[in-house]
């Protein structure tokens, strides 16, 4: 299914990754008693803004990447029953390597 949304200057789409954890004692804990995930896949990334020469700043994030991202920040969409975030470059926090 295709994304409906593209990502315009800087701003970066990411898919939150579902986590199902378990307790210590082997009990699997629902996603509705868990906090908000805070890791996802980059699935589209803006072309990047301009800067005040009207040149064009690059990217440091491609699409498929995995990164960590604040609890709170963004905006969450829904297309097609997946949620997404949409947020700026500037607001990721780390990717995940290896």
């Amino acid at each position: 299914m295709a994304i409906r949304f593209e990502p315009l200057h800087n701003m970066v789409l990411i898919q939150p990754q579902e986590k199902q954890d378990m307790s210590k004692g082997g009990i699997i804990i629902p996603d509705a008693a868990q906090e908000k995930s805070q890791e996802g896949v980059i699935v589209a990334v803006g072309p990047g803004r301009l800067d005040k020469d009207g040149k064009r700043e690059t990217m440091s994030i491609k699409v498929g990447e995995k990164v960590l991202f604040p609890k709170f920040g963004g905006v969450e969409l829904k297309s097609g029953g997946v949620e997404y975030i949409i947020m700026p470059e500037s607001q990721i926090m780390a990717k995940i390597v290896g």
